[in-house]
């Protein structure tokens, strides 16, 4: 069965998002040496569950604020869903979606980056209700 292998994250200013994401989750990222700007991201060790993805200048207008989601949002686990979510508007984001129990799995909200890129935030905790 086909699996998600990678994901990639589209910003107008790439230096800001990359700041963004390595302050906010930790993530390592490495400048491409291809003929286009590039960044890889390592999310996390390869023996840890999860994928690794990329950063590519956004070509064209970022989407409207509000507007419905037309993409796929990665979720990213982390150990406080709360502490996540104020993290990331301390850090130019914003909430999208408010924190909220996903019974007998855990806490999930959703944030946008500073260029209006969604992400999820999922707190594991079986006792969420």
């Amino acid at each position: 069965m086909p699996r998600v292998v990678h994901f990639e994250i589209h910003a107008t200013d790439p230096d800001r998002l990359v700041a963004f994401y390595t302050d906010l989750f930790g993530w390592a990222f490495q400048k491409w040496e291809g003929p286009m700007d590039y960044w890889l991201i390592q999310t996390g060790p390869p023996e840890e569950r999860g994928i690794d993805g990329g950063l590519v200048r956004r070509r064209g207008a970022a989407p409207a604020y509000g507007q419905a989601v037309n993409a796929y949002a990665c979720t990213v686990d982390v150990p406080s869903a709360q502490d996540a979510l104020n993290r990331a508007v301390g850090l130019g984001g914003s909430v999208a979606v408010p924190l909220m129990p996903i019974p007998g799995v855990g806490w999930l909200g959703y944030a946008t980056d500073p260029d209006g890129n969604l992400f999820g935030v999922m707190q594991r905790d079986p006792a969420a209700a």
